[in-house]
């Protein structure tokens, strides 16, 4: 067993190298400004106040979250339905069905985004709403899954127990299948709006450089301007929203399989 511990040590050197020591230079990043002749650099929180006392970084990030929050609304409104007809199909027609929805995912994001952009360029819609066209395309597969995962687990004795006691297809469904699902939507909503609110080339290539959002200036102040200590500051405010999402849904998650 001890020789086979120590096949983690690779996981471990890579997560350091890859993961850990780019977020401690994001936060070193973040609360220093370029020093002078005698000091390299010097610690300040001025970043922080740059992002909030400008009107405009407010309301990019605001602009964001609502970009997130409506994407994951559609596609629990768009998932949801298709997860639940997939679930009442036989196993082959049900297999079938996965496997159309995943296949778009075979092909890089980026390559798909290219595509929607010339399809969405000829309709003549507005900057806004073709963001959302591509966020819900490329985010939705991962809220059907999960749902479907969810209810192809529920065992189908409950659902006639609960038709033996008099519930009709309504309140069966309300009763049972719906809390008993939870748990996918909870990981949809996990997987659609962390990689929604953070999303830069989506906006960039279907709203024309006219819908920026929080990744836009991410980008643009690491990449354009090269203002790497005010980029590090506004990621880093990203990331501890980002980690307050993880906390609430897993949470939720928590409170479903209580209730189950």
């Amino acid at each position: 067993m001890k020789s086979f511990s120590k096949l983690v040590y690779p996981y471990i050197v890579w997560m350091m190298v890859m993961i850990i020591a780019p977020m401690l230079m994001i936060v070193l990043y973040a609360f220093t400004v370029k020093g002078n002749s005698v000091l390299t650099f010097q610690f300040t929180i001025g970043n922080f106040l740059r992002f909030f006392q400008d009107a405009i970084f407010p309301s990019v990030l605001w602009r964001s979250l609502k970009m997130a929050f409506v994407t994951t609304f559609i596609c629990i409104a768009i998932g949801y339905p298709a997860a639940y007809f997939m679930a009442k199909q036989k196993p082959n027609s049900a297999a079938m069905m996965v496997l159309l929805i995943t296949l778009p995912t075979w092909i890089n994001m980026l390559v798909r985004t290219y595509a929607w952009k010339g399809i969405l360029s000829r309709t003549g819609i507005g900057a806004e709403a073709r963001v959302y066209v591509g966020m819900v395309y490329n985010f939705l597969p991962f809220m059907i899954l999960q749902v479907y995962t969810a209810l192809s687990k529920i065992d189908p004795s409950l659902i006639i127990a609960a038709h033996d006691l008099g519930a009709n297809d309504r309140q069966t469904f309300l009763k049972v299948t719906l809390p008993l699902s939870l748990s996918g939507v909870v990981s949809g909503i996990t997987l659609v709006f962390l990689p929604a609110v953070s999303s830069f080339f989506i906006p960039k290539l279907l709203g024309g450089g006219q819908y920026v959002l929080i990744g836009n200036l991410i980008e643009d102040y690491f990449i354009s301007t090269g203002d790497w200590n005010f980029g590090s500051a506004i990621s880093l405010i990203m990331a501890i929203i980002i980690l307050i999402s993880m906390y609430v849904t897993r949470k939720l998650d928590k409170e479903t399989e209580t209730d189950d």
